[in-house]
């Protein structure tokens, strides 16, 4: 019956760690229920890939939710801060970097776990990586271990033992290559993704930012051809 499908919660941004997350959630035989949010980032271009793969999944709703966190500022993805470029493919490691958006998995989370509530859903699937990831303290295991425990104890559901909140992060000890040949595997088109921090006003990549670099790279090491439209190559 329909109603006792399985449900999941994932967290989407359109870009190509979250569905690499939403095809491993679907390929378990989920429900998938689609979440994204328009927090005032200068790549809202991702909205328009999260209704893409929401698309492609075929999900049982997409909700976008609006949180204005411009208004807070503090990163260079919502706050007028240059968003750092390099034309070398190596990350620099100088600790957390400015495109780092306080709070940001602390708060969709939070939303994730209320959506799960409602939906009586057991799981929220994430797509944070502690292995290419670019210094963030929120993608971490420790973040996500404690965020899942503070869940069953602040739900109705987690309270009463009905429901046990779990944070599904399956590529948090994937490198980007490894992710892209997971979802390559499950039929992710990540044509239709976009991860770029700064792009043009048309939507195209600017191939220079620490987001383009990882996802480029992943694909070469991946021996996957990248399907990214970018200015500059």
């Amino acid at each position: 019956m329909e109603s006792d499908r399985k449900k999941a919660v994932v967290l989407s941004s359109g870009g190509l760690d979250s569905t690499t997350a939403m095809a491993v959630a679907k390929n378990e035989g989920f429900d998938i229920f689609s979440l994204s949010f328009f927090y005032g980032q200068r790549h809202h271009h991702e909205l328009k890939a999260a209704e893409r793969v929401a698309a492609f999944f075929n999900v049982k709703k997409h909700l976008v939710i609006h949180t204005d966190l411009n208004k807070i500022g503090g990163s260079a993805l919502t706050d007028d801060i240059d968003v750092p470029k390099s034309d070398d493919s190596v990350i620099k490691n100088e600790g957390i970097p400015v495109t780092y958006v306080p709070a940001r998995n602390t708060i969709f989370l939070a939303y994730g776990m209320a959506w799960a509530e409602v939906l009586n859903a057991s799981d929220i699937f994430i797509g944070v990586n502690a292995v290419d990831y670019s210094g963030y303290p929120d993608c971490r295991k420790e973040f996500i271990d404690a965020f899942e425990k503070m869940a069953r104890l602040a739900t109705k559901t987690g309270v009463e033992g009905t429901t046990a909140l779990s944070i599904r992060t399956p590529l948090i000890s994937l490198t980007k290559a490894e992710i892209i040949k997971l979802g390559t595997w499950l039929g992710v088109d990540y044509q239709i993704t976009h991860s770029c921090y700064d792009p043009s006003e048309k939507g195209l990549a600017c191939g220079r930012c620490d987001s383009c670099i990882l996802r480029r790279k992943g694909f070469m090491v991946a021996g996957v051809k990248d399907p990214t439209p970018y200015i500059s190559k």
